[in-house]
């Protein structure tokens, strides 16, 4: 088997899930995720006895192995590497496995705590596996000039709200609202309008300015479910474009291979 040939084979093993080895490894590497999972929360358990603790480490060593295997074949597999390498799901790729090597290189406790949280980033290999996932990112791209907007709009009215509320409030409750620091948890509370009830405004201008802040924090509350779905409905129309794109080049390359009796 030569090399371009080889690479082919395993191209379609791992990237294509509609033959029966890409079905098989697929699923392989889905139910390692998930193992995975609720192996880091088992982990967390107290007073884990002895033998425990030796087969959740020797479980580690197996999916890291396995993911490291995974990690390189995608590498070799890839038409153009470093767009990989550097792409979102290349990136979570290489955190899943990350962690574990930097441990057994030897590191600090605060290393080592750190790098255990990068273990949840497993989780995330499963945007991979997944189609309607893979609408929400598109979303996301299509929107994202509409989200960035958002997101500014939504910063400087957590700055006037808290302005706002230092303003009234500062001189009865200097303990609560002393600054517009101070007054920033009040904002992204009545903002995002959880209303935890911790701080609240006890003059009349204070509650009335309360109301107002309430009133247009349900209105920033009700602007990305539109964004998000407008741009949902964009992503899964270009996924059915793609899917006829696909038939259609498929089609025409078996149009275009010669038959034996043409040879």
């Amino acid at each position: 088997m030569t090399d371009v040939s080889r690479r082919a084979w395993l191209k379609r093993m791992v990237e294509d899930a509609g033959t029966w080895r890409g079905w098989i490894f697929d699923r392989v590497v889905k139910g390692l995720i998930v193992l995975s999972i609720i192996s880091y929360a088992v982990e967390t358990l107290p007073d884990l006895s002895p033998r425990m603790q030796h087969f959740l480490f020797a479980l580690e060593v197996t999916v890291i192995i396995i993911f490291t295997v995974e990690y390189a074949l995608r590498i070799y597999v890839a038409d153009n590497r470093r767009a990989y390498i550097f792409s979102l799901l290349g990136i979570i790729d290489l955190l899943a496995v990350l962690p574990f090597y930097i441990l057994l290189g030897g590191a600090d406790s605060r290393v080592v705590r750190a790098m255990r949280l990068l273990r949840i980033a497993r989780t995330l290999k499963l945007i991979r596996y997944n189609q309607a996932v893979d609408r929400l990112l598109r979303a996301m791209v299509i929107a994202k000039e509409e989200i960035v907007l958002f997101f500014f709009l939504t910063t400087v009215s957590l700055y006037l709200a808290a302005s706002g509320i230092h303003f009234f409030e500062s001189e009865v409750q200097p303990d609560k609202f002393g600054s517009v620091f101070h007054g920033l948890w009040w904002a992204v509370v009545t903002l995002t309008t959880v209303g935890y009830g911790d701080v609240y405004p006890v003059t009349t201008g204070g509650r009335l300015f309360t109301f107002l802040i309430l009133m247009i924090g349900m209105g920033i509350i009700a602007v990305p479910p539109g964004i998000i779905s407008s741009a949902l409905s964009k992503a899964r129309q270009e996924q059915e474009e793609d899917k006829v794109d696909e038939s259609e080049s498929s089609k025409q390359g078996t149009e275009k291979q010669p038959t034996k009796m043409d040879t």
